[in-house]
């Protein structure tokens, strides 16, 4: 392995990081101001033009705010609890592709780790792994409410993550792999795979909000009952931690759903074209920015439901349903050969 490719690896890590960092910061403002505008009032607008500052004076808020360790906390599974959480919600990007362009020369893919060929396998298991950092989170703090909102958290990830692993499999069916960069080229031929598979994409986007505990899913931290639920102890910036890792699971939500039905990179008609291919990023950009407008926009709309309404509509209702468009996706497949090659 030759030194430039370590370096590109390195260049593309780095910029992936400022990315994230830059979206989770803006993520949140533009979910004040639209959820301001949704109930027709300001949002941030102090803090720079347009409140476009807001973002950095929180950053230094949180920088200097005193942390607290509750004095019959497990210190060091309280202080390890933030990070369990945020990682992986930092490495699941690297497998989404991006993008080709030529640079210097230089073919260069513009994911991280390329066209891994079980990408669908990484993402299925990274995705379950966050689960323990709000767990422990809950467990750690030594507190009744933060123990029920990280027990409301484990049973809701694991209701809701059937569905969402089902839906995965209607792209995986349709593109004859688990490589996201082959799901995206198929889409390239035959269309995007929301034609194909809109109750997989719907199941998708619904089983994605209760796996990053999402308004109306926002069960593990209602303050109403558990006095904002398994982060209730945490301050500073192991507060700012999880608080990154909603929005960057937000974002990250968003460009895999875009990848998977929404062609990801891919801009009928252009990125085709050999001047193209450095539109692809502005295009997933665009995907990525109108599903998080929906995202924040549900937020503003719908309440929060029972425990009870959750539990039933992963089980009997999401899980079923996913069932089903696997199984009406494989009799497709087999009634029409070749259809979708």
């Amino acid at each position: 392995m030759d030194l430039a490719m370590w370096i590109e690896w390195i260049v593309k890590a780095v910029i992936m990081i400022a990315v994230l960092l830059t979206g989770f910061a803006y993520t949140t403002y533009m979910e004040r101001k639209l959820l301001g505008r949704f109930q027709n009032r300001y949002g941030p607008n102090r803090a720079g033009p347009r409140g476009l500052l807001q973002p950095i004076a929180d950053a230094v808020k949180l920088i200097f705010k005193e942390e607290l360790i509750p004095a019959q906390a497990d210190k060091l599974v309280f202080t390890l609890a933030p990070v369990i959480t945020t990682v992986p919600a930092w490495i699941i990007l690297a497998v989404v592709p991006l993008g080709v362009v030529t640079l210097f020369g230089r073919t260069i893919d513009l994911s991280i780790a390329g066209n891994l060929n079980v990408g669908i396998l990484y993402i299925a298991a990274i995705t379950s792994i966050s689960v323990y950092g709000i767990v422990l989170a809950g467990w750690s703090s030594n507190n009744k409410y933060a123990m029920l909102g990280g027990i409301r958290s484990s049973a809701q990830m694991i209701s809701y993550e059937l569905a969402l692993g089902l839906s995965f499999i209607g792209p995986v069916m349709l593109a004859g792999s688990l490589a996201l960069g082959e799901i995206v080229n198929v889409q390239k031929d035959i269309g995007w795979f929301v034609i194909y598979q809109p109750i997989g994409f719907v199941i998708f986007l619904i089983a994605a909000l209760a796996e990053i505990n999402r308004s109306p899913f926002d069960m593990p931290e209602a303050e109403q009952e558990l006095t904002a639920g398994y982060h209730v102890e945490y301050s500073g910036m192991k507060f700012a931690m999880f608080m990154l890792t909603e929005y960057t699971k937000m974002i990250v939500v968003s460009v895999i759903a875009a990848t998977l039905f929404l062609g990801g990179y891919h801009i009928p008609f252009v990125t085709d074209q050999p001047w193209g291919a450095w539109l692809g990023p502005i295009g997933l950009f665009v995907k990525v920015f109108l599903l998080l407008y929906g995202i924040i926009w549900v937020r503003a709309t719908l309440p929060r439901i029972r425990y009870d309404q959750l539990m039933a509509l992963g089980w009997k209702i999401m899980l079923p349903l996913a069932l089903f468009n696997v199984f009406l996706t494989a009799v497709i497949i087999l009634a029409f050969p070749g259809w979708f090659k």
